[in-house]
C-alpha cells in the first residue's frame, strides 16, 4: 500500500476488534487454563520478549517507585514482566475492552480503558511511558506521540518499540508502518528525541521455553476457536505482519526517548 492511500477505517476497526478484543480475551482464557508460566509469554505477542523488555527496563531505570504507564498495553504481558522484575506498579492504558479484561484476569494489574489519542493522564506526571508495538496500529500517529510527550515529566523517558517499513509495502488493514524518515519527523513533531536505539533483531532470540509457551497458548486458542471467523481474521492478520518481518520489509526498532530541550 502506498503512503497516500489510507486503509478503510471500518475495515481497520473491525480487524483491530478481532485481534485486540475478542481474540485477546480468548488468549487470556487459554493461558489461564494452561499454567501461570504461560501467561506473560502469551501476553507479549508483538510487544517484545525478555531481551527487549530487559533492554527497556535497564535504560528506563524502572524501579519500585517509578510512575510507569503502558500505552496500548494489550493484555498486559510487558507490564506484568516489568512488575515481576522490578516491583513497579504500572498503569495500563488500553482501548479494547477484551484486552482490558484479560490483563486484569491474568495479572491483576490496574487498567484503564482509553484511547491512545486521548490519554486520561495529567500533564507531565509520568517518569516512564512505554508504547510497544502500538504506533503502527493507531490512525493518527502524530497525535499518539504528542499525547505520550504531554504525559512525560521533564526528566522522564519513553520506551518505544516501533515497527518500521523500509519501503512502500502492502500493509494489513490494521497497520501503517512508518518509514524511517517519517518516524524521525513524527518524533521531532511530538517534541521527542532519541537518546538510545537498537534494532530488535540485534538483541537476540527469546528463550526457547518462552517461545514454546507462547506457541502452546496459540495452539490452544486455535483448538477452541479455529473455526470462528474472528479467529481466522486475526490469524490472517498476524500471518501478514509476520511475513513482512520475516522478509525484512518491516523491522522492529527499540527507542529510548526524552523530551527535547
Amino acid at each position: 500500500m502506498s503512503e497516500d492511500v489510507e486503509p478503510d477505517e471500518d475495515a481497520r476497526s473491525a480487524a483491530q476488534a478481532a485481534e485486540f478484543d475478542t481474540v485477546a480475551d480468548w488468549t487470556a482464557q487459554a493461558a489461564a487454563a494452561l499454567s501461570p508460566a504461560h501467561r506473560i509469554p502469551a501476553a507479549c505477542r508483538g510487544s517484545g520478549g525478555p531481551p527487549a523488555l530487559d533492554w527497556l527496563l535497564d535504560r528506563c531505570r524502572v524501579g519500585p517507585t517509578t510512575r510507569l504507564i503502558d500505552v496500548g498495553a494489550g493484555i498486559g504481558g510487558p507490564a506484568a514482566y516489568a512488575a515481576g522484575r522490578t516491583g513497579v506498579r504500572p498503569l495500563l492504558i488500553e482501548p479494547q475492552p477484551g484486552a482490558c479484561r484479560a490483563a486484569r484476569r491474568l495479572f491483576g494489574l490496574d487498567v484503564v480503558q482509553a484511547d491512545a489519542l486521548a490519554l486520561p493522564i495529567a500533564d507531565h506526571c509520568c517518569d516512564v511511558v512505554w508504547s510497544l508495538g502500538v504506533l503502527d496500529t493507531v490512525p493518527d500517529q502524530a497525535a499518539c506521540l504528542a499525547e505520550i510527550s504531554r504525559c512525560l515529566a521533564s526528566s522522564g523517558v519513553v520506551g518505544l518499540l516501533a515497527y518500521v517499513a523500509s519501503t512502500d509495502i502492502d500493509e494489513p488493514d490494521t497497520n501503517h508502518f512508518p518509514r524511517p524518515g517519517e518516524l524521525t519527523a513524527l518524533l521531532s513533531g511530538a517534541g521527542l528525541e532519541p537518546i538510545d536505539r537498537t534494532p530488535l533483531a540485534e538483541l537476540g532470540p527469546v528463550p526457547d521455553g518462552w517461545q514454546r509457551r507462547a506457541d502452546e497458548v496459540d495452539h490452544e486458542v486455535a483448538r477452541r476457536h479455529g473455526d470462528h471467523p474472528l479467529w481466522q481474521q486475526a490469524a490472517n492478520q498476524e500471518r501478514g505482519v509476520v511475513r513482512l518481518i520475516d522478509t525484512g520489509q518491516v523491522t522492529g526498532q527499540l527507542y529510548l526517548l526524552r523530551r527535547s530541550p
